[in-house]
C-alpha cells in the first residue's frame, strides 16, 4: 500500500471512536469492545482461524518479551494458535517500540503503586 493509503487508515482508526458516536448519538463505548469480543469468541468456538488484532504477551516477537501488546493472531479452538509477526518498516517498528515502552513504563509505575 503506499503511504497515503496507510496514513489515511491510520488516521480513520485514530478518529472512529468519534465516527461511531457522530453516527449512533448515543455513544460507542460498548460497540467496539462487545464487537470485537464476539468476532473473537466466534472464532475460538467455530475454530475459524481467524486473524484478528488481540492483546497477547509477546515472547521475542517484534523484540519484545514479557509485555502484553496488541499483535495480530490466528485465534482457532486452541485459543491464540499462532502470532503473526508482520514485516515493519523501520517507521513502523520505531512506533511499536515507543509504544511498548510506553506500556512497559506504566507497568512499572502500577508496580510502586
Amino acid at each position: 500500500m503506499s503511504k497515503e493509503r496507510i496514513d489515511a487508515i491510520v488516521d480513520r482508526t485514530r478518529n472512529g471512536g468519534a465516527e461511531i458516536v457522530s453516527l449512533l448519538k448515543t455513544g460507542s463505548a460498548f460497540y467496539a469492545p462487545a464487537s470485537a469480543a464476539a468476532e473473537m469468541a466466534e472464532s475460538i468456538l467455530k475454530d475459524k482461524k481467524k486473524i484478528l488484532p488481540c492483546a497477547v504477551c509477546l515472547a521475542g516477537e517484534y523484540g519484545i518479551k514479557d509485555l502484553f501488546i496488541g499483535v495480530p493472531v490466528k485465534l482457532g479452538a486452541g485459543g491464540i494458535e499462532e502470532i503473526i509477526e508482520i514485516k515493519l518498516t523501520d517507521e513502523e517498528n520505531a512506533a511499536l517500540q515507543k509504544s511498548a515502552n510506553a506500556v512497559k513504563d506504566l507497568v512499572e509505575t502500577m508496580k510502586t503503586l
